[in-house]
This record gives C-alpha cells, structure tokens and sequence, in this order.
C-alpha cells in the first residue's frame, strides 16, 4: 500500500488495534500479538491466528506498508480483513496479490 498517512504508518497503537479489529473481522482465533516500533520510524507487527497470521511492515518515510494475510480453513475471510485495513489506512495505490498455499485438489498443480 502506498501513498497512506505517515504518522498512522509510525503509530503502533493504532496499527496494533488495526490488525487485531482486522484478524477478528475475518473470523479468525487469535491467539497471539507482537509489535515492534523502529527508531526513528517504523513498525513492523503481527497477530497470530489459529488459522495463521495477518503481518504489517511500514516505512513512514515512503507512506509504503506491506501485509499479509495468510489464512487456512473456509470460516476466515481473508478479504475481509483486507477491506477492513484499506479503509482504514487510505491508500493511493494498491497492489495485491492472492497466492494459493498449501494441498491443493486432486489433478491441479505440477510436480516440481
């Protein structure tokens, strides 16, 4: 995401209250919650849920964070959590991208 507020990408608070909102919004378990704020600015955070975990990365000096939303399991709604943190952060720009981890069905993928 990028062109989003610089001082809401250096408050670990909020971004802390952010991911949490977002991890429950989806439906997941969490089970866990760590953040670290850089000097002179910066916050890297992740909330760990039972179905895996929602992760921010932030340079405030570029207006640029990074997420993941990595989930398992068909009662999380990782897009959810995505809408949620759009409409909170205001980006300018955004890319995503959906990668499909983990078993697949019979008959899909390649073996590498």
């Amino acid at each position: 995401m990028w062109g989003v507020d610089p001082g809401l990408l250096d408050d670990e608070a909020r971004l802390r209250e952010l991911l949490v909102e977002a991890a429950r919004h989806a439906g997941g378990k969490i089970i866990g919650v760590l953040f670290h704020k850089f000097e002179p600015q910066g916050v890297t955070g992740v909330v760990a849920i039972a179905e895996s975990h929602i992760s921010i990365h932030t340079w405030p000096e570029f207006g640029y964070a990074a997420m993941d939303i990595f989930t398992c399991g068909s009662h999380v709604d990782p897009w959810r959590a995505f809408e949620l943190a759009r409409e909170e952060l205001k980006p300018k720009n955004v890319n995503v991208f959906e990668i499909k981890r983990g078993l697949l069905p019979e008959g899909e993928g390649e073996t590498v």
